[in-house]
């Protein structure tokens, strides 16, 4: 059996400002790059491709291109495979990337622990009796509502609709 390799990608540019830039990525944290950090750590000097991006009206001509960061406004020349000379953009890994960057902790309204427990609480019911109802564990029911654990949105219908005796209902905005 193969086994299913991770690799970061950049699925979105979330926000740009001054040499930060915040992605999410395709795990689907949202993380931020301190590239100002990032090139005083690479010792980043005038003789250095990365250089012209410390001007931020340069570093904010940024897209998302394969998954990763992209400046087609800094172009880098290598030898292809035949080897001819090939002008590229500069890119950064996004395996890079992700090691690079910190974990952005996001916003209660992304988080479902929250909006469980609240409605637990409000139905007069504990951890174990919301599991029980709800096919599940005190302790994942914990986990949830601590935003310790990912959940599915089978698992969140369940546990609304099963444990909780209410309907599920989602908007995209």
């Amino acid at each position: 059996m193969r086994q299913k390799i991770k690799i970061p990608r950049i699925v979105k540019i979330e926000k740009i400002s001054g040499n930060k830039i915040q992605c999410m990525f395709n795990n689907g944290e949202s993380r931020e790059l301190d590239f100002a950090k990032i090139f005083k750590q690479w010792n980043v000097t005038k003789n250095d491709f990365e250089y012209p991006l410390l001007d931020e009206k340069e570093f904010k001509k940024v897209n998302l291109r394969n998954y990763t960061l992209s400046w087609s406004n800094i172009n880098i020349k290598v030898n292809g495979q035949q080897g001819e000379e090939l002008t590229l953009p500069y890119e950064i890994g996004p395996d890079v990337l992700y090691e690079l960057s910190d974990r952005i902790n996001e916003p209660s309204k992304f988080r479902y622990g929250k909006l469980i427990r609240s409605a637990r609480l409000k139905a007069g019911m504990t951890q174990e009796q919301l599991a029980l109802r709800s096919g599940t564990t005190r302790f994942y029911i914990s986990r949830i509502e601590n935003d310790k654990t990912d959940l599915e949105i089978s698992t969140f219908r369940k546990i609304v609709e099963a444990g909780l005796g209410k309907k599920l209902k989602m908007t995209i905005e």
